[in-house]
């Protein structure tokens, strides 16, 4: 008889850094990601995670000003292991733990899992992509754009 693992999951994961995270993330968001870039932003947010023994399977992010805003950064969960409830005790894990009422995107066809988790639509989201550069940006700060 096979033995069943027990999952590990960890609130506010000091131990994740961007050398766990990035080959973990390829695996669902393949990209040329920065590793310092990724580091920086890691050190910015909640992060909780499951593990497979020492294998990040698991990660949902949370950016938040501690009182007013938290957001989703992102939810991810390894190919292989969806459809175990993993996503579904990260997301309560970080409904239990965030500091403050959370707002969050949800990709076309994965409303039904928020929805089944107690999540209920709100707000319309929108994307802007940053196509300011940093020299336009920083001459903007001194006017109004």
């Amino acid at each position: 008889m096979k033995e069943k693992k027990t999952m590990e999951f960890r609130i506010d994961d000091k131990l994740l850094d961007a050398s766990l995270f990035l080959p973990f993330v390829d695996q669902v968001w393949p990209g040329a990601y920065d590793m310092e870039k990724t580091e920086s932003a890691l050190a910015k947010t909640l992060n909780i995670t499951a593990y497979d023994g020492d294998k990040l399977v698991g990660c949902l992010r949370i950016l938040s000003d501690g009182y007013f805003f938290g957001t989703i950064t992102e939810l991810l969960v390894l190919p292989q292991y969806q459809k175990q409830g993993i996503g579904s005790h990260l997301l309560r894990l970080a409904k239990a733990h965030a500091p403050s009422m959370l707002y969050f995107g949800a990709h076309p066809g994965m409303e039904a899992f928020y929805e089944k988790n107690g999540c209920h639509k709100s707000l319309q989201s929108f994307i802007s992509k940053n196509s300011v550069t940093k020299a336009q940006g920083e001459a903007c700060a001194s006017m109004i754009c």
